[in-house]
């Protein structure tokens, strides 16, 4: 690509050479005068010359230099007059504004340079400063993360981090950040799930803390990012013992706080209905699973003298013996954000609390 001065009127020189744009400092720039050699860029490699008045060498205006300013010079040829350069505004870091006043950095357009990261970046906040923005998201691939100390020397802080990007934040006003909080919950499932032979589906797991040696407990697990509760039981019970299941009802939940790396957990207890027989443990994280008696299951030690465990398996029981009803889930949508979600509640329309129509008693 070859770029030249063609008159003396007021052009930008903002093109793109490459994936970069061509910039020339001001600093530099200061008492400018053309020559032919100035401003020809050939190739992949943006460079541009030019010939102070002061007679100074030629000097190279390079990637590290590139941006969007502002500044005079005058051309040979003019007689004098003056005329204006102008490269129209300092480039900043290509983003998009959030629906609540703050801007979204696009990770899949960082510039390869830490040197012109950290530059585009101090350019973009002031630009974004001026403009009244708030919040700034920077998510950085995990192959970019040598921009990650670039970043918080420029006043990003840490929010969150996956396998594949850590997610860093700015609030650019002055007073306290107004931003949202990384998630505070991380969410487990565990499947009831009961025979017409009065047997309750367990599990012993391969792993396990001192104090529950020996017991046999119900699948448990956590759900899965965009996954649905119920959803979540269904798939834990079918990956541990290889049985397929439905679901009935979310029988009770637990919260529980500084569960794991300070974050508090929400446990759902879920009603499942078995549609096979058929055990095929999962050897990775079970060690055993099998069928047990109810009543065997309940007078578990460890279940006894557990007050958690011994309230969860009364509220199963009662459960059976429809004297209880949990939560079902209806798949509803919000005008609020257009998406579908489900919404668990129990609904009991007469006063005995028979629970009609989903029928998983047992005898």
């Amino acid at each position: 690509m070859e770029l030249k001065l063609l008159d003396s009127k007021a052009i930008s020189l903002s093109k793109f050479v490459g994936s970069e744009r061509l910039f020339l400092n001001p600093r530099q720039a200061s008492g400018f005068k053309s020559s032919p050699q100035f401003c020809s860029c050939t190739g992949v490699s943006p460079k541009a010359s030019y010939l102070s008045t002061s007679n100074k060498a030629i000097s190279p205006v390079g990637e590290d230099n590139f941006g969007v300013e502002t500044f005079p010079y005058h051309i040979n040829g003019t007689n004098g007059a003056g005329s204006s350069l102008f490269v129209n505004e300092l480039r900043e870091l290509d983003a998009f504004d959030d629906e609540y006043g703050g801007v979204v950095v696009n990770p899949e357009r960082l510039p390869s340079n830490p040197n012109v990261f950290a530059s585009r970046l101090q350019s973009s906040l002031s630009q974004w400063k001026t403009k009244g923005k708030k919040g700034v998201w920077l998510k950085l691939p995990l192959e970019r993360s040598e921009l990650v100390p670039v970043a918080v020397k420029g006043g990003f802080q840490y929010h969150h981090a996956e396998r594949g990007y850590v997610m860093l934040t700015h609030w650019i006003p002055e007073g306290p950040c107004m931003l949202p909080a990384n998630a505070s919950h991380q969410v487990g499932v565990g499947g009831f799930v009961i025979n017409d032979e009065n047997e309750v589906l367990v599990v012993q797991e391969k792993h396990y803390t001192p104090a529950l040696v020996g017991l046999w407990k119900i699948p448990t697990g956590f759900i899965l990012e965009s996954e649905e509760i119920f959803t979540g039981a269904v798939r834990e019970v079918k990956e541990e013992t290889g049985i397929d299941t439905e679901f009935v009802e979310v029988i009770a939940f637990r919260h529980a706080h500084n569960v794991a790396f300070e974050k508090s957990d929400l446990f759902f207890v879920c009603m499942l209905r078995p549609l096979s027989t058929q055990i095929i443990v999962d050897d990775i994280e079970i060690e055993s699973a099998k069928w047990m008696p109810l009543v065997e299951f309940v007078e578990q030690p460890l279940i006894q003298e557990d007050h958690m465990f011994k309230k969860i398996m009364d509220i199963c029981i009662a459960r059976l013996g429809k004297r209880y009803c949990g939560l079902s889930a209806q798949p509803l949508v919000s005008k609020f954000d257009g998406k579908l979600s489900s919404l668990y509640y129990n609904i009991v329309e007469d006063q005995d609390f028979t629970c009609q129509g989903i029928d998983i008693s047992v005898t």
